[in-house]
């Protein structure tokens, strides 16, 4: 089977052996991946002497089931997520948590963005907001639109800004939001919708934020309120500010509880609901119980579709033309019902 790999900051694409099935593993075909492009540069760029797996969130169609799987079925269809097991590779073996069902209501290119789905709505239950309140999300691309789009389908007051022009122009077409790309208006936003007394919280999407952005949120937020660390961002903030209004600063860890936990992820261990309510997978599943419903709209964020040996040129593209590249799908032949099949690198107009 081909994978993508990155050696020495150069994009490869190699050929593995089709990993084996195993108890409480799925063996799924991949149909489609998507690039989540802060986290997948950064790791692009690593200089390593060691190939570097690239991508964590996919779709595709179930192969195998291994002992103890009984929530799916072989030739159904199911999105995925979580490196190392999850990545851009035709052939992907996936524990039973990071594994959900697609109902037939659900759009198979949309549910490649499951990882990023199930990222964004951890970043929203870590700022425990309730129905009413608000939020700015910082950072519009691909996973502050996602983020964006849960937040107000949740009935939060919510206030986007990115200094692209572009990005903010995309969200306004999703959502009913205030959307800003200048601090100032954002500001004066926050006032007006919050009375002056600030915003309930401040979600940071943004990587290679300037090192002042903390502090800006901090000066954004109301009394007690919080920030949320999603992007990768320096943590440099004053403490007078924060100490000021008690305010929380949090790390939000990937797709939510079980994340790098091998006996959940590996072993199949559950956390019982009664004490974990919000699980990975059950983030998982309630990113793809949204876009059934309809809730929210990933299709319009898909900006780029390729193919699988077209990745070097998507990489280039992501890292030379932010501003032109939002949601990129990547299509491995395996054509869905009403889904065209793609070729070559596709720009989506529009």
């Amino acid at each position: 089977m081909r994978a993508v790999v990155s050696l020495k900051g150069k994009i490869d694409i190699v050929e593995l052996q089709k990993p084996p099935i195993e108890a409480n593993h799925v063996l799924i075909e991949t149909c489609y991946s998507a690039i989540s492009s802060g986290t997948e540069l950064l790791l692009k760029n690593r200089m390593t002497e060691h190939p570097i797996s690239l991508g964590y969130s996919a779709m595709g169609i179930v192969q195998e089931i291994g002992e103890g799987i009984t929530h799916v079925s072989i030739g159904q269809r199911v999105a995925c997520y979580g490196a190392p097991y999850v990545r851009h590779a035709e052939i992907l073996a996936v524990p039973r948590h990071l594994v959900v069902p697609l109902p037939d209501e659900c759009n198979s290119q949309e549910a490649a963005f499951v990882g990023l789905g199930a990222i964004a709505i951890h970043a929203l239950r870590q700022a425990d907001l309730r129905f009413g309140e608000s939020v700015v999300v910082v950072g519009l691309g691909i996973l502050g639109q996602i983020a964006s789009q849960i937040a107000e389908a949740s009935g939060y007051r919510l206030i986007g800004f990115d200094l692209l022009e572009e990005r903010c122009a995309k969200l306004s077409e999703a959502c009913t939001a205030i959307v800003y790309s200048h601090e100032q208006d954002v500001r004066s936003a926050i006032d007006s919708i919050s009375q002056q007394q600030g915003a309930d919280a401040v979600i940071i999407c943004a990587n290679g934020a300037n090192a002042g952005i903390i502090d800006q949120a901090l000066g954004w937020i109301r009394d007690k309120g919080k920030i949320v660390i999603v992007g990768d961002v320096k943590m440099d903030f004053d403490r007078e500010l924060m100490f000021a209004k008690e305010a929380q600063v949090l790390i939000s860890r990937a797709g939510g509880p079980g994340r790098y936990d091998s006996s959940y992820e590996s072993k199949g261990n559950d956390y019982p609901i009664s004490y974990v309510r919000w699980t990975e997978g059950r983030n998982m599943a309630e990113f793809i119980r949204l876009l059934a419903e309809k809730r929210i709209s990933i299709e319009m964020l898909i900006s780029h579709k390729m193919t699988l040996s077209s990745m070097t040129e998507a990489y280039e593209l992501l890292h030379e033309s932010p501003q032109d590249v939002l949601g990129v799908l990547v299509d491995y032949g395996k054509q869905q019902e009403n889904e065209p099949r793609m070729t070559i690198l596709e720009t989506i107009q529009g």
